[in-house]
Formats: C-alpha cells, structure tokens, sequence
C-alpha cells in the first residue's frame, strides 16, 4: 500500500543498485559524517527539510544547511503554484 507524504526523498549512492526512496510528513534532517568508518567519522554537514500547513490552505517547505535556511517555497494546492526564494547572503 502506498502513502503520500508532503516531502519525498530520492536517496542514490554508490553501493545501492537502484536509488531508494522515502517520504516525511513534517521535517526530515540528516546529518552527514565523514571519516575512515562508522566508529572513526566525524560531524560535516547537517540538513533538513520542513513542512508546515497554513491558515490559507498553502504548504511551506524550507530547506536548511547547518541551521541556516537556504531555501523557501510555497505550494498553492488549489492552483497547483509553487514559488520558491533562494536565501541569497
């Protein structure tokens, strides 16, 4: 059975064949680790993506680096719209 989620995630990587898939309702974030192994890896990046229903009936996602917001859209669901602004500083 499948089930729709605001925010859908596409994961490919080398050791996976075929990409792999899945979706989030409300905030998905990920933190990204490098190093030499799982036990001897260090913090490098963190992102995160969010959704949130409005009043309006509009749904807001952000996107952030490290806690900064680098990006913002605004799907209008009745018309199908969807603006996005770029965090530009």
């Amino acid at each position: 059975m499948s089930q729709s989620y605001p925010i859908w995630n596409d994961v490919t990587a080398c050791i996976y064949k075929s990409s792999k898939s899945y979706g989030v309702r409300q905030e998905g974030a990920v933190d990204v680790k490098i190093g030499t192994s799982g036990s001897n890896s260090f913090h490098f990046v963190s992102h995160k993506v969010t959704h949130r229903k409005n009043e309006d009936g509009t749904r807001t996602y952000r996107f952030y680096v490290d806690g900064k917001i680098i990006k913002t859209a605004t799907l209008n669901t009745n018309n199908e719209i969807l603006i996005t602004e770029t965090d530009n500083e």
